[in-house]
């Protein structure tokens, strides 16, 4: 099979964790060598003078194809139009991608067009798969369907790449029914969880990995009493700011905020205002690296996001023998399965504070935690999602669990 992918989030040489998932799971369907895969992330960079300003200085320097991510992987640059121009993207995302594509095609024609996100990529490549005569495929992973899906052009131009498509993904079975829920045809979805990377997420012993990320200066995490760990980006819609408001509940506990972003200072201010400052850090970016330490470090991951598919970073802690509380989100109940996998709990500082005392007066054993995820893997995730291609391709029914 011949694949043409498309990404928006995916790694690339200024930003190497960008997308870092989507890069894992592309290489292992290069590894397994059914596919000739050619991968395009479009870059999204604004009209000159802004293109100048930080961070698009840098991004319009990306070459027009690197090795950089471990596979080969053009990046067309596109006209973006910052905070206002989202809605838009995809047409100006597909007239950039297809000079380049209509040259690959002539060349040696692809077989299918792929998304790997449903907004703005799923509407791109609807345009760029009409334009060649091919069929399409699009998965969605959660905030592309549950932000997107809320502004009425976006969604028009989903419902509209749904319905050319010939089949869809979801990364969860509650994902899967969201859609449906926005008019996208049941019978082309399918489910295909995520995969982990098991030589990276598996458990170190909880006191050993605490001695390490204590002792190492650029982390220095607090090597004595509970520590909770929220990774993701410092975005309102990840909820540091309740887990911030759950530690004032929790006299003894830590947090740990592993990720940076837009909401940093308001949650500085809101940690100081609530007499917890001294018991809140904020790691910044952490690499994948040494993002498994940390999780191995941690009593408990909190993460009380108002919206999610199916986030990796559960299944990421789980891995490494750290129990989760998350709300009633996304998949969350086909990953908490039982208590040896954590709590599922409201998305309120109570309650969050109510299921990390639970967890700490009773924890499980960090093997036990991490058989949960033991199903998960890349080259699992990478099998199924050539077996679907190959269906689509083949013209077979759309397997409801992929």
């Amino acid at each position: 099979m011949r694949i043409l992918s498309l990404a928006t989030l995916f790694p690339n040489p200024v930003k190497p964790s960008f997308g870092v998932f989507v890069g894992n799971q592309m290489r292992a369907i290069v590894a397994g060598g059914e596919v000739d895969l050619t991968m395009v992330s479009p870059i999204g960079v604004p009209p000159w003078p802004l293109s100048r300003r930080h961070p698009y200085d840098k991004l319009r320097h990306i070459p027009e194809s690197s090795d950089f991510a471990g596979l080969q992987v053009y990046y067309p640059k596109f006209t973006l139009i910052p905070k206002i121009g989202g809605d838009s993207n995809p047409a100006r995302i597909a007239r950039a991608v297809l000079p380049l594509v209509r040259r690959l095609h002539a060349e040696q024609p692809f077989d299918l067009i792929d998304a790997q996100f449903f907004f703005p990529d799923g509407p791109a490549a609807a345009l760029i798969a009409r334009e060649l005569g091919l069929p399409l495929t699009i998965k969605s992973r959660g905030a592309d369907i549950h932000y997107w899906g809320q502004r009425p052009a976006a969604l028009k131009q989903m419902q509209q790449a749904a319905h050319q498509a010939a089949g869809m993904l979801a990364v969860s079975s509650a994902l899967r029914d969201d859609m449906v829920a926005l008019g996208m045809p049941q019978e082309r979805i399918g489910v295909h969880y995520t995969g982990l990377d098991h030589e990276r997420f598996h458990p170190i012993e909880r006191g050993a990995a605490r001695a390490l990320v204590s002792a190492m200066p650029n982390l220095g995490i607090w090597s004595e009493g509970p520590l909770i760990v929220t990774p993701g980006s410092l975005i309102p819609r990840k909820g540091q700011r309740l887990v911030i408001e759950a530690l004032a509940h929790l006299p003894d506990a830590r947090l740990a905020l592993a990720g940076a972003g837009e909401d940093e200072k308001p949650l500085r201010a809101l940690a100081d205002w609530l007499g917890v400052g001294d018991r809140v850090q904020f790691l910044g970016l952490v690499g994948h690296d040494l993002l498994p330490h940390v999780l191995c470090a941690a009593d408990v991951l909190v993460l009380p996001s108002a919206s999610e598919g199916l986030a990796n970073v559960w299944v990421e802690g789980l891995a490494c023998g750290t129990p989760i509380v998350i709300p009633d989100i996304g998949g969350a109940r086909e990953v908490v399965q039982d208590e040896s996998a954590g709590r599922i709990a409201a998305r309120t500082p109570e309650a969050i504070a109510d299921a990390v005392r639970d967890i700490l007066a009773d924890p499980p054993s960090q093997a036990d935690v991490s058989a949960n995820v033991s199903r998960f893997s890349w080259g699992v995730n990478a099998q199924n999602l050539v077996r679907f291609w190959c269906d689509i391709l083949s013209g077979e029914k759309i397997d409801a669990a992929a």
